[in-house]
């Protein structure tokens, strides 16, 4: 038996972690609390972890197993149910370039290159076709001016 330094309970050895003086609960409350009171800090710091080679290289890898796809197609269809309008908006937009009353030009709008694939951007989702055309880099870099997350559009 161990006492919880935080809770003052005496519990099992199994309930603590490895070299810490706090049971499991009470230090999983401590973390909830910290990153609440810290959450700019918290956010800035999952932002460079999730950014290091290793773990992008991971992603990419896990993306191409049968687990990694069916967990890809699910995050597509949860975002199309969280956001019907930006759907509708690309919806409208594909159909329209599809029949030929809104053309996609060959070079993004903000930077002049010609990439494989533009991002039809929105400024306002009440106009669909007006969008901007930008590569996928002025794209995400146009959203994270903005103050708009990376996986807003």
């Amino acid at each position: 038996m161990k006492r919880c330094r935080l809770c003052g309970e005496d519990k099992k050895a199994d309930e603590f972690y490895s070299g810490l003086a706090q049971c499991k609960p009470c230090y999983k409350q401590k973390v909830r609390d910290y990153r609440e009171k810290n959450i700019d800090k918290v956010q800035e710091y999952d932002r460079k972890r999730g950014a290091l080679p290793h773990r992008v290289k991971a992603r990419k890898e896990y993306a191409k197993t049968d687990n990694g796809k069916i967990r890809l197609n699910e995050g597509g269809k949860a975002w199309k149910r969280r956001n019907p309008i930006k759907r509708m908006a690309n919806i409208i937009v594909g159909n329209a370039v599809r029949d030929g009353k809104l053309l996609k030009p060959k070079n993004c709008e903000s930077c002049d290159s010609a990439p494989n694939r533009l991002h039809g951007h929105h400024d306002d989702y009440a106009f669909p076709l007006v969008v901007r055309w930008l590569c996928p880099g002025c794209h995400s870099r146009w959203h994270k001016e903005n103050g708009h997350g990376e996986n807003s559009f």
